[in-house]
């Protein structure tokens, strides 16, 4: 009987350390064994990925593929620039594969093209094995043991775990791989359609990663950040499994730090280095075993002779914490990123509200403008220019970096939703998945709704002030002034409020608190300009408890039928905050509004399901008009003057 002639298919888990689906594929002994990465273009043109995680990911893949060949001089990460559900059609025959072998992965995109493989790979004949180690427990597992619903809370996840049994321990890496076989590609690459392509903003050059199917070189490599097309990376942050496990090793050695360690307590202020392990992106890529980190921590809290933390706080709680999320996100699928047509997500008529495509119940991508104000709100929040300084120093941080501390990205979460400008968390989240390093959907979007009262966390009264919450953890402002360097002269008594420092001192210390920090924004060539805070903090969080508490007391979530075909409207008062005019409506919080002139702009929304069936299309009720003088983010925002 011939050897196997396995495929394992690298995805996020880009490691060789403690992978049971790569142990799985040796345990075939096989004839010859390909690791393999595709390229898919969902990543690439679909899902918002900037400079700084390209990099990341590009470091894991290389520091793989050198950890490959050290095991074996004649394999590495063989790289194929092709859709997975294009390629392996032909790849599997090409090669003569007889088991295609990877890691599980629920996200709902992955589990979409994971079966679209598992069929393609059936047809041809090659045995497919799938192995869990993504996360703590398989989430399929933690839905079924809690009573085949998400998992909305840690005890909860560890209620269904306690049924599913104790956490495995992790396995070595191996020590030798087999020889790849022929690695010749006999057919035509099918190239992917780049429309529309949501990073072509992260783009100062010529995407070129689907030019040939080895690489330009015909060497299976790691594409470069330059032949992706995209603007330098600017994160000191460095991806691979190599710094994974040194920094694992250098937190394990601070046995007090690891059994003590209580989440809520670290500092969001500090840098250089950070209060936290900052070890979540190498969780994301797979550069570190999730079940590595857990029983190096759980062995040193159990011979701890002090008092060690516990979950939730602890740090083997903040990966039930991932995997509460990764629970939910595998029950509800792609509604649960968002609040349309989600059963477990309140509904709340946030400000600038999700475009919905009715056809597949999915939002778009696209946002429509209900409110200019709320619309400058959420700009001057993405660009770290809203006037208060601890919010756009967290900003900055972010986009300069790719990661922010956790109470942080509870500061502008807050900030931006529920605790000031009441703008949808679709919004916010869309932002945070462009720029962290750590991003994956289920914790990006769990922690979005905890953050925004929508779901998880319902105590919406509890705001973060971006004055008095930073005071706590840094008097000085060391924090502020490392991010926004106009405000570095400032004393402490003015740092959080520079705009309450008397003018002279504000000329004295090189830089005038004025305007909305916009590029038009200067101070004549006589030194730096910082804008003005873009409302007062107390009015504007009266004005969202108020919002929330109405919304709170109609007590509808995003799969009401009131929700799907727009007809909320009517049980909400039409001076409340958020999109409220009118009894009938677009389906969601979708709204028509008005163009810079004036005239009336045809969104081109989808029918919901309600409307299709009578033929015509719902809703005509117009929202509130845009401000003449208001552009929009990134061109995302659909209009079309009616003619």
């Amino acid at each position: 009987m011939p050897k196997p002639r396995v495929v394992y298919w690298f995805r996020t888990d880009l490691r060789l350390h403690d992978s049971p689906a790569l142990q799985a594929a040796l345990d075939l002994k096989p004839e010859c064994l390909y690791p393999i990465w595709t390229w898919d273009p969902h990543y690439v043109y679909r899902a918002r990925v900037g400079p700084n995680r390209w990099q990341f990911l590009l470091d894991c893949q290389n520091d793989l593929s050198n950890a490959i060949t050290k095991l074996n001089s004649k394999s590495k990460l063989f790289l194929i620039r092709e859709a997975p559900q294009t390629l392996f059609p032909k790849l599997l025959k090409a090669w003569k594969i007889t088991h295609l072998v990877f890691e599980k992965d629920t996200d709902a995109y992955a589990r979409e093209r994971d079966e679209s493989v598992m069929e393609i790979a059936k047809e041809v004949g090659v045995e497919v094995i799938v192995k869990m180690g993504r996360t703590l427990y398989d989430p399929d597992e933690l839905v079924k043991h809690n009573h085949n619903k998400p998992t909305m809370s840690i005890s909860q996840v560890q209620n269904a775990g306690s049924k599913i049994g104790d956490i495995a321990r992790p396995i070595p890496a191996p020590k030798s791989l087999p020889n790849p076989g022929d690695t010749k590609l006999d057919f035509e690459q099918e190239k992917p359609v780049a429309d529309p392509d949501f990073n072509a903003k992260q783009r100062e050059g010529k995407e070129g990663t689907y030019n040939k199917l080895s690489g330009p070189k015909g060497d299976f490599a790691v594409p470069t950040i330059s032949e992706l097309g995209l603007k330098k990376a600017t994160t000191p942050h460095r991806g691979g499994e190599t710094i994974a496990l040194e920094m694992l090793d250098e937190i394990m050695a601070n046995e007090d730090y690891t059994a003590t360690f209580e989440k809520p307590k670290t500092a969001p202020t500090a840098f250089e280095p950070q209060a936290t392990t900052l070890l979540s992106p190498h969780l994301h890529f797979g550069s570190l075993s999730c079940r590595e980190f857990y029983w190096r921590v759980q062995d040193i809290v159990t011979a701890y002779k002090g008092k060690a933390s516990q979950p939730p706080t602890s740090l083997t709680g903040q990966l039930l914490f991932r995997d509460m999320y990764f629970g939910a996100q595998a029950s509800l699928g792609y509604s649960f990123a968002q609040t349309y047509n989600n059963s477990h997500c309140r509904f709340i008529p946030w400000h600038l509200p999700s475009k919905v495509d009715t056809t597949s119940s999915l939002i778009t991508g696209s946002y429509l403008v209900d409110d200019s104000k709320a619309e400058e709100y959420f700009i001057r929040w993405r660009e770290g220019r809203t006037g208060f300084p601890w919010i756009d120093a967290l900003m900055r941080q972010l986009k300069a970096e790719g990661w922010i501390h956790h109470l942080g990205r509870h500061a502008v979460a807050c900030f931006l939703t529920r605790g000031g400008c009441y703008v949808d968390w679709e919004r916010g989240a869309e932002v945070f998945e462009e720029w962290l390093l750590d991003h994956e959907t289920a914790c990006n979007v769990g922690n979005w709704q905890w953050l925004s009262c929508t779901a998880f966390f319902t105590q919406f009264y509890r705001c973060y002030s971006p004055i008095a919450f930073p005071q706590k953890w840094d008097k000085e402002g060391a924090f502020v002034k490392r991010y926004v360097p106009e405000l570095e002269k400032f004393s402490a008594k003015y740092i959080y409020e520079p705009w309450k420092a008397p003018i002279a001192d504000q000329r004295g210390w090189g830089c005038m608190i004025k305007g909305d920090g916009s590029p038009g924004s200067t101070n004549g060539g006589k030194g730096k300009v910082y804008p003005k805070p873009m409302f007062d903090f107390p009015t504007q969080r009266e004005i969202c408890l108020r919002g929330m508490k109405n919304a709170y007391s109609i007590r509808l979530y995003g799969n009401d039928p009131k929700v799907l075909d727009g007809s909320w409207r009517k049980l909400f008062d039409d001076n409340a905050e958020g999109p409220t005019e009118g009894n009938d409506g677009l389906p969601g919080a979708m709204v028509d509004h008005e163009d810079a002139t004036g005239e009336e702009e045809n969104h081109e929304v989808p029918p919901s399901p309600k409307a299709q069936k009578k033929g015509g299309k719902e809703g005509s009720k117009k929202g509130h008009k845009r401000d003449a003088t208001q552009g929009t983010l990134d061109g995302m925002v659909t209009r079309k003057r009616q003619k």
